[in-house]
């Protein structure tokens, strides 16, 4: 059982070291068939086979696979020794038209049983849901405490009362929510400037901070936006479209790996030849 002692660098000691290395992360998200539909495989049809996001998930600078149940079930047992398996335990189709919500599709002790190393829960802060989800979220979290598991939260905030969800305060206080409810790390959209990801990543105290990869954009501008989300606190991305809607994902990959766990500037990163430009 983990101890319940706390540190500066991290909300449990090695709660979510099977998910990170060297306190770095990047997490491979491919909860996108659910929750968006097979538009996002279109720029890279190959893609929609979920074997080729496992293959991907093997590559070095990735410290976790984000998949729900139906992946983890099929796929994950021939992966298990390649790579850290990390349970979406909630999402919600593209089809659905109401207030933000997010349905819970397994349990943690389900996740457990198939290996996985950490769980991840959306959280939608400011969405009149968000009382049912906190509630969800501490069952799941207790559950993860229980079975020595890491907690990433998808902490974004939405709802018809929220007047933008990409504010700076608001991004602040969507890290804030995943110190406040027990995440080991909080995944968060970029919040517009480094200014900006240093005070998110400072409301989250001992918590992480990761950076959502979002709508894929050229090798430069998105490896430039990673570069100062980590010079300014953030440990690492979360990332599904960025890397596999791109014709070449493992050079992608080798470019953040270069970013994150290398420090390396995107400009050196991209002039080591290991991720041309592709738009």
């Amino acid at each position: 059982m983990v101890s319940d002692a706390t540190s500066s660098d991290e909300m449990l000691p090695q709660a979510d070291d099977a998910i990170t290395r060297d306190g770095k992360t990047l997490i491979l998200a491919y909860d996108h068939g659910l929750e968006h539909g097979p538009v996002d495989f279109e720029p890279n049809p190959e893609t929609a086979d979920p074997e080729q996001i496992f293959e991907l998930a093997t590559h070095d600078a990735v410290t976790s696979v984000a998949v729900g149940k139906g992946m983890a079930e099929a796929y994950y047992p021939s992966y298990e020794d390649d790579m850290a398996l990390l349970a979406k335990l909630n999402g919600t189709s593209n089809m659905w038209v109401g207030e933000p919500d997010s349905a819970v599709n397994w349990s943690v002790d389900y996740a457990a049983d198939l290996g996985a190393d950490a769980i991840g829960f959306t959280l939608y802060g400011g969405s009149n849901h968000e009382v049912e989800m906190a509630e969800e979220f501490a069952e799941a979290q207790e559950k993860a405490r229980a079975n020595d598991m890491g907690v990433v939260m998808w902490s974004y905030p939405r709802g018809q009362g929220m007047k933008s969800t990409t504010d700076p305060d608001t991004i602040a206080y969507a890290t804030r929510l995943g110190l406040e409810l027990g995440a080991d790390i909080a995944k968060v959209k970029y919040p517009g400037s480094p200014e900006a990801m240093q005070h998110a990543v400072e409301m989250a105290g001992p918590a992480k901070v990761v950076m959502s990869g979002g709508s894929k954009t050229d090798d430069e501008a998105f490896l430039s936006t990673v570069e100062a989300a980590v010079a300014n606190g953030a440990s690492g991305l979360a990332v599904g479209r960025n890397v596999f809607q791109r014709e070449n994902p493992e050079e992608i990959l080798d470019a953040l790996e270069a970013v994150i766990f290398d420090e390396q500037s995107a400009e050196e990163a991209l002039e080591g030849g290991t991720a041309p430009a592709d738009d």
